[in-house]
């Protein structure tokens, strides 16, 4: 029992948050896309070309420029993303798994080209976000932990997913991203630009997979590494699927998602292998597509 309550306590809480923010931010971005009509799998890509820009902004103008680098980086190539998709209309999957790919190289270039290091980069220069401490939440158990003591990016993360269900729902701009996305020839014939908004929520997910990659770099740690996002974006695509594209339910999955990377992490010093450890978040995102299989099976089961 005390090495269950030594797992299972406060920091657990707290790392959780910070392990599910940047999964919360992109899937957010996903979520948006989704809800245009493009299934956008380029979240890792994204993410991980922000966490590079937030470091290299942070390294050269202190951490605003940082987080600000890191959100024109992922804007950057999700336009050449919606470019490509809503432009040229190529196939999403295929130019999605591209820039994936070009994130990938692009990153070890430009890290070994800016700064002549290969694999890692770090710096006293190089700025992260600091804590936000809640005085009067922090007190109050369970709820304290969860909640106080980290980067401001994790309570924006937070305050976001309020605000795109206030958008998606109450507002005109929601009532146009859904319904292109789900009627856009209806859409059309109202005079909604539905290539205008598919490329506008595009570059909104890139900026919201900007900040994750930037909560990524500096939030806990100040350094990039070569892959840091580490199957992340893929991870965040599960949680939109399984949160059916809703700003709550997407919230939830990524909470579980960052437990579980969370609770790997904690095993690592029970003198649990690593290697099994580290496979725990990617475990349970495979209990999530079986899941998101089983409910679409289940529902082509009703149709008549």
């Amino acid at each position: 029992m005390n090495e269950l309550a030594n797992l299972f306590d406060a920091a657990l809480l707290s790392s959780t948050m910070r392990f599910a923010t940047p999964l919360l931010l992109a899937a957010l971005g996903g979520l948006i896309c989704e809800r245009a009509g493009i299934f956008n799998i380029a979240l890792e890509g994204l993410m991980l070309t922000g966490a590079f820009a937030a470091v290299a902004g942070s390294y050269y103008a202190g951490v605003l420029g940082g987080v600000g680098a890191a959100v024109v980086a992922g804007a950057a190539l999700a336009a050449l993303y919606a470019g490509f998709v809503v432009g040229l209309r190529s196939d999403e999957i295929v130019v999605g798994i591209a820039l994936n790919l070009l994130a990938s190289g692009l990153t070890v270039f430009l890290l070994r080209a800016l700064f002549g290091v290969k694999g890692a980069f770090q710096d006293p220069r190089i700025e992260g976000l600091g804590s936000v401490r809640l005085p009067l939440i922090e007190a109050i158990p369970i709820v304290g932990p969860l909640l106080s003591g980290h980067s401001w990016l994790v309570y924006a993360a937070l305050m976001l997913v309020a605000i795109v269900w206030v958008v998606l729902f109450h507002h005109p701009l929601g009532l146009r991203l859904r319904g292109v996305g789900e009627q856009p020839d209806a859409a059309a014939t109202l005079g909604v630009n539905t290539r205008r908004v598919q490329a506008a929520a595009l570059i909104v997910s890139g900026m919201l997979c900007g900040l994750a990659g930037a909560q990524l770099s500096l939030g806990s740690v100040t350094l990039f590494v070569e892959g840091m996002s580490a199957g992340r974006g893929w991870i965040a695509v599960v949680a939109v699927l399984l949160g059916r594209a809703h700003p709550v339910g997407v919230a939830v999955a990524c909470l579980v998602f960052g437990f579980t990377d969370s609770l790997g992490f904690r095993l690592q010093g029970r003198d649990i292998p690593s290697q099994l450890t580290e496979m725990l978040p990617y475990v349970v995102t495979l209990i999530g597509l079986a899941i998101i299989n089983s409910r679409r099976a289940q529902q082509k089961g009703l149709q008549p």
